[in-house]
């Protein structure tokens, strides 16, 4: 059986004093910045993950 991903780091903060919620599932608390937040997984991606183009931008313009 795997366990769920916790975060490592409060992304408020950068503090890793974080404890699960009582909200429940996938909400957290930071003690440091007394903060709470909640992770969501949205889905995968329709084209998946795509290699960085040789030639630079694709959008045409100038960078």
């Amino acid at each position: 059986m795997t366990e769920r991903a916790a975060p490592f780091y409060c992304p408020y903060c950068g503090d890793e004093d974080l404890r699960p919620s009582e909200q429940g599932h996938g909400a957290w608390e930071c003690r440091a910045c007394n903060r709470a937040f909640q992770l969501k997984f949205l889905g995968l991606l329709a084209e998946g993950f795509k290699a960085p183009s040789p030639h630079g931008s694709s959008d045409g313009g100038a960078s």
